[in-house]
């Protein structure tokens, strides 16, 4: 049965893969998900651009062809240092850590989006349109969105991020990237209000129709799908063995994956949401109530977040594909800045395979000198929060794989003074801190950030 996507909100139109991966956001203000979870076709010992062509076919059967998609995959991962693309190290007796910063921006995010930069360039090309794409980032999805499609055509990016919340490599990374399609604006504000002017630049239909919005943010379908493949591939790596995976988590896109694996038959014993001090989602898992509140800045600034917006996929599926009722909470969220869901969802969709755990700056900082104590491993602070979490929720005789979602060297500050040492950056990156920057600061302004998009749009 061939995959349709259906808005989280139930009021717009049901769509194909393409139009899903150029809207990003639903025209309702929901996310698209899949009509329905397929399962995993057989699989072999393959290449993970094989595995990767095979775990996403169902999703874009039927509107890529596996002639156009596989060698897509293959020029995607060819962007990685590492021959295994996302190799699995263990650093202790049936614990692991997944390394998916290979990439050429060194963050998990570039698994999706060297693909996703791809996917736009094929199908703008096949259409002959264009389009802008406007996104929001706490340090790394900027940078990797930024990456994937720097060199597409018919495609402009505008990348917010908070000022003096991203660290100095991840700001880097983005504002010293020199192409006529790339521009960055450092918002007077918190992840969240970057995140808030993004998505209300999609619900302004006369402004989005204008200006063609897309989005590569998590809310993205296509980010979500790219991610499902590498909890495949640690399950196959780990020769089939049932798994628990603890997952460094923000905007709950990477974690939400790890269930999609779960749902498409990836025998996973426990997803750990790892949750900095801005710990909404730990509040959540143990309370039932999703509450806000102010954003701390931590040394793990991807995950100061309090608005977790793929979890409103999840919310959708433990109201049975009520999108009804998932419109009603989310417009309570945010007028209120409260939601809850019942006991018995709690307990149908949450207890069997949801754990959680928090770490302030200084848990975060004692996991990075240990995991280098133990095993001469330098660890980024947001895989620290991760096998922090892993060692408290772990369950005995379960092997556990914790996501280590960043490269140290992009926050070499922390990783000193977790450990002494400073790590170097790669060497395609070690003139970073040299390069000349280009952005603009702008205040947390709706109009002025939409005349800025509006400036920079080739026609």
């Amino acid at each position: 049965m061939t995959v349709r996507y259906v808005s989280t909100r139930g009021q717009a139109p049901e769509l194909g893969f393409a139009d899903v991966l150029l809207a990003g956001l639903a025209s309702d203000g929901g996310l698209y998900v899949p009509s329905h979870w397929p399962t995993l076709p057989p699989l072999s010992t393959v290449s993970y651009a094989d595995l990767a062509a095979a775990v996403m076919g169902p999703f874009v059967d039927g509107e890529i062809d596996e002639v156009a998609f596989g060698p897509m995959c293959h020029e995607a991962y060819s962007t990685f240092r590492h021959p295994a693309i996302v190799p699995v190290v263990e650093i202790g007796p049936d614990e692991w850590v997944m390394e998916l910063f290979h990439g050429p921006t060194l963050a998990f995010k570039d698994v999706a989006l060297q693909l996703v930069g791809r996917l736009f360039d094929h199908l703008l090309t096949a259409r002959g349109e264009r389009v802008m794409i406007v996104g929001a980032t706490s340090g790394d999805t900027g940078s990797a969105a930024i990456d994937g499609v720097r060199r597409c055509d018919n495609v402009d990016i505008v990348i917010l991020y908070p000022q003096g919340r991203v660290s100095d490599v991840q700001r880097r990374q983005m504002t010293t990237v020199d192409a006529p399609n790339v521009h960055t604006v450092a918002i007077e504000g918190t992840f969240d209000d970057c995140q808030d002017l993004v998505k209300a630049m999609f619900n302004d239909v006369a402004f989005r129709g204008e200006m063609n919005l897309s989005a590569v943010n998590s809310i993205n379908w296509a980010r979500v799908m790219a991610q499902v493949v590498y909890y495949v591939a640690a399950w196959k790596a780990l020769e089939d063995r049932p798994l628990s995976f603890s997952v460094p988590t923000g905007n709950f896109g990477n974690v939400l994956a790890g269930w999609i694996a779960r749902e498409m038959g990836v025998p996973t014993h426990s997803l750990i949401v790892a949750s900095n001090t801005n710990d909404i989602l730990t509040r959540f898992f143990e309370s039932r109530a999703m509450v806000t509140d102010d954003v701390v800045p931590t040394l793990s600034p991807s995950m100061d977040i309090q608005v977790s917006s793929n979890f409103e996929r999840l919310l959708f599926e433990m109201n049975d594909r009520d999108a009804g009722a998932t419109a009603e909470q989310m417009a309570w969220f945010r007028t209120s800045g409260r939601m809850s869901v019942e006991a018995d969802q709690y307990a149908n969709w949450i207890e069997p395979v949801f754990r959680a755990a928090r770490s302030d700056d200084a848990d975060t900082l004692a996991t990075m000198a240990a995991v280098y104590g133990e095993s001469g491993m330098l660890i980024d602070p947001h895989t620290a929060v991760g096998v922090s979490a892993a060692r408290r929720r772990r369950e005995a005789g379960v092997p556990v794989v914790t996501m280590a979602t960043a490269h140290p060297a992009k926050f070499p500050d922390a990783v000193e003074k977790a450990t002494g040492v400073r790590p170097a950056l790669p060497e395609h990156l070690s003139d970073l801190l040299e390069r000349p920057e280009r952005t603009t600061s702008l205040p947390n302004d709706l109009g002025r950030v939409q005349a800025f998009v509006r400036s920079v749009a080739r026609r």
